[in-house]
């Protein structure tokens, strides 16, 4: 069986990466950006990309040569809206694209979403997402997970909305009698995730021990989903001389997700379409 998945607000791959890890094959990305566009273009040269989500649609991934429906749908769709430093309009800024992601979602109708944003979306779009996604058929929980939970030397506090229906395809496979509260995601409550107290990998002790998930502990560019220790952060002065792109790249990394947060997430969907136990 083929993972399949659909990266929506691709930035530089961060989510996409972590998919590689749970053993996930993404088919196609979204991103508008010139910059995080050139990166995936380097990272993943045979995936078909879109440049706007508006135009994306069945049948324009039919002529990009995507004939399967996809698994699983990601997105981090843009925080401007939400986050505390901006003017957070929340629905009336420009850049609220989730109707665009549900749209696609509604079309696609993948068996499993997953959405990210930052903390501020609590309050001001998490309870119109889930309520989108339950009118269209789609069980939700939400988490809270900060980097530092997964050893990062920051906080930055993350909103993952996971979402499953069990459309035609689980029928198919004889699942959708399974008990939601048998999946593997309830196994790690959002308490323990978004516990900022904990040091190191302690939160993850359990996915240490799972030596034999889908992405065979796959590393990539160097990059694995929990390296034991973070490496430092070069100094670099208030001033950088001769860095390519600098702004381009702080832009993107500031708007992206770190793989390591959302891949306990990937890897727990990708036990449950797989039937490991």
């Amino acid at each position: 069986m083929t993972l399949t998945h659909i990266s929506c607000f691709s930035g530089i791959g961060g989510m996409d990466l972590a998919a590689e890890w749970a053993g996930f094959k993404t088919m196609a990305q979204i991103e508008k950006d010139p910059y995080c566009f050139k990166i995936l273009q380097k990272h993943w040269p045979n995936v078909p990309r879109f440049e706007d989500i508006q135009n994306v649609t069945v049948n324009s991934l039919r002529e990009a040569g995507i004939q399967q429906q996809p698994i699983l749908l990601s997105g981090g769709f843009p925080c401007q809206p939400f986050s505390v430093a901006g003017k957070r309009k929340g629905q009336s800024d420009y850049r609220y694209l989730w109707p665009e992601m549900f749209k696609l979602v509604q079309e696609l109708r993948p068996s499993w979403v997953v959405g990210e944003n930052v903390a501020g979306f609590v309050n001001m779009g998490l309870d119109i997402s889930v309520t989108d996604l339950e009118s269209a058929g789609y069980a939700c929980r939400a988490f809270i997970i900060p980097a530092i939970a997964v050893g990062a030397p920051h906080r930055r506090d993350r909103v993952f909305i996971v979402a499953h229906s069990e459309n035609e395809r689980w029928e198919e496979r004889g699942l959708s009698g399974r008990k939601k509260e048998a999946f593997p995601l309830s196994e790690y409550s959002s308490e323990k995730l978004a516990d900022t107290y904990i040091t190191g990998l302690e939160g993850y002790r359990e996915f240490d021990k799972r030596r034999d998930y889908p992405g065979k502990w796959a590393s990539w560019k160097g990059c694995k989903p929990f390296p034991g220790i973070w490496e430092s952060e070069p100094v670099v002065g208030r001033v950088a001389h001769g860095v390519s792109s600098r702004v381009d790249r702080l832009r993107a990394l500031g708007n992206g997700v770190v793989p390591q947060q959302v891949f306990p997430i990937f890897l727990a969907i990708a036990e449950i379409e797989l039937g490991v136990t």
